[in-house]
């Protein structure tokens, strides 16, 4: 995975065109860019997210931005009143208490990943 002013990639190998294919992964808008080395895979990225912000300059419109940080979750009224106990047992409000469960849950997940890819 690339990061590039707060956009992130994922990037593929097509073994048969013997090239390499990415996109962004953190924006609602399309952008891709392919590369034959990781060096031109690297700057076609750069190249592209460049390419997309001045697009948006040209229109007027504010390009759209990687993860505000804002996370909507619906729950049932027993998961909500879990939750609040929880928080309140760890003596954290419930953002602060959700935000770090969900931090060691997506650390354990990338832990698992990075063992299966080795």
């Amino acid at each position: 995975m690339m990061e590039y002013k707060g956009y992130l990639s994922r990037v593929e190998f097509d073994d048969e065109a013997n090239i390499f294919h990415g996109e962004v992964i953190n924006t609602r808008d399309v952008i891709t860019f392919q590369g034959k080395t990781v060096d031109e895979l690297r700057q076609a990225f750069e190249d592209s997210v460049e390419d997309y912000l001045a697009f948006c300059a040209e229109r007027g419109e504010e390009p759209c931005q990687p993860f505000s940080g804002r996370f909507t979750l619906r729950l049932s009224p027993e998961q909500h009143r879990r939750i609040v106990l929880a928080a309140e047992k760890a003596g954290k409000g419930i953002e602060e208490w959700v935000a770090e469960v969900l931090t060691q849950a997506a650390s354990l997940e990338s832990g698992s990943i990075a063992g299966e890819a080795a």
